[in-house]
């Protein structure tokens, strides 16, 4: 399988990335500093991995070693910052900075990979902005993002971006059929239901406990009737998240602990001696923190789906013949669409909206979930 095998929809990208890795630090199509932009589950940090490894490569039959050795992370030329953190800190950006100054080792680049770089802060961006400005000549950065709105004007000015569409659902289908030996018609309906977010695809694919979660959300939202409904609701829903990060973070938390106690030489079960027990502290931290964030994904996983129910509701009010995002429950949608006016739920779309903004701005998500879902009710859908 060759290292663009397995992206999808984003042949215009590839097409950039090939022709710049073929032309190496001497050709016009190859720049030090590039930006690859595009929604959530488009592909992002897969493509900059492959770019990376087509970089690395010292040639075509080095390939797919190389291509294996940038997936488990261990090239020695390859440098990742991908945090599980709600931002990105300064000491982090520092620390690859400083590994970016190094001359490769074995390959042709030294690769530095930056994924969900809008989670830097003005002062965390301008750390890695000398670095750009001033890149060794050998050294390539490749820097992930929603959008070139997301990083500060004067990084933005020393990148070159390149955009991805969202796939097609035959094309993120198509894919998990191939790749994962998933049935066609499972792989389409998670197609269309995560809306080709390529990630949450693969999820509602291969996993009974994700589409069971996503199948209850939609019903908890189209049994709320009263501010009584939308108040339990919110409570539910938000367990429901938590269930759905408690589920992505637990066995991955597990994994770390045990590699970290088998790297200091400690049995399963054994006793922690008390000068090891800092660095096991830390990665504790480190886990709590990223439970946070993945609350947060939970979280916004919950009002996308919510944002498609009201979506298909409004189709189904203006007559329109676009295909539903939730084909299953469609004698459900045709009745809620009964319950309000199109004014009504596009209202309540804008209150989902301000949900997840509030989210993201430390609003407590339980008061943010009891006031969208409030509007739900008062708005009768």
């Amino acid at each position: 399988m060759g290292v663009w095998d397995e992206l999808t929809g984003q042949a215009e990208a590839i097409e950039v990335f090939t022709a710049a890795a073929a032309a190496g630090a001497s050709g016009s199509a190859m720049t030090h500093a590039w930006l690859i932009t595009g929604p959530p589950g488009s592909g992002r940090s897969n493509l900059a991995y492959a770019f990376a490894a087509a970089l690395l490569s010292r040639n075509d039959d080095d390939l797919d070693a190389t291509a294996r050795q940038v997936a488990a992370r261990t090239h020695p030329d390859l440098g990742v910052l991908s945090t599980e953190r709600v931002i990105i800190s300064i000491d982090e950006v520092r620390q690859l900075v400083t590994s970016s100054q190094f001359s490769p080792s074995v390959g042709r680049f030294r690769v530095m990979v930056i994924e969900d770089a809008d989670r830097m802060s003005e002062r965390t961006s301008n750390v890695l902005l000398k670095a750009l400005e001033e890149p060794p000549p050998r050294t390539v950065w490749i820097l992930c993002a929603p959008s070139e709105a997301d990083l500060i004007p004067t990084i933005r000015s020393r990148v070159r971006s390149v955009r991805l569409r969202v796939p097609s659902v035959d094309e993120v289908a198509e894919l998990l059929t191939r790749r994962d030996g998933v049935d066609l018609a499972t792989a389409t309906r998670a197609a269309r239901e995560s809306q080709s977010h390529i990630g949450m695809a693969h999820r509602l694919a291969t996993n009974d406990e994700a589409r069971e979660r996503r199948e209850n959300t939609l019903q908890i939202a189209l049994g709320i009737r009263t501010v009584g409904d939308a108040v339990r609701a919110a409570s539910v829903l938000l367990e429901l998240a938590g269930d759905d990060a408690k589920a992505i973070t637990e066995e991955r938390d597990a994994e770390e602990r045990e590699s970290a106690l088998r790297s200091l030489g400690i049995e399963p079960g054994g006793t922690i001696p008390p000068a090891l027990r800092s660095q096991l502290k830390s990665l504790e931290e480190d886990q709590k923190r990223r439970a946070t964030r993945s609350l947060r994904d939970g979280l916004d996983r919950i009002m996308v789906d919510l944002l498609s129910l009201y979506r298909d509701i409004l189709l189904v009010q203006l007559g329109a013949t676009i295909e539903a995002i939730n084909l299953t429950i469609q004698s459900e949608l045709v009745a809620a669409s009964g319950r309000s006016t199109t004014a009504q739920t596009l209202a309540t779309m804008d209150a989902i909206a301000i949900a997840r903004r509030r989210i993201d701005g430390n609003v407590s998500p339980a008061l943010a979930l009891e006031a969208m879902l409030i509007s739900t009710a008062t708005n009768g859908t």
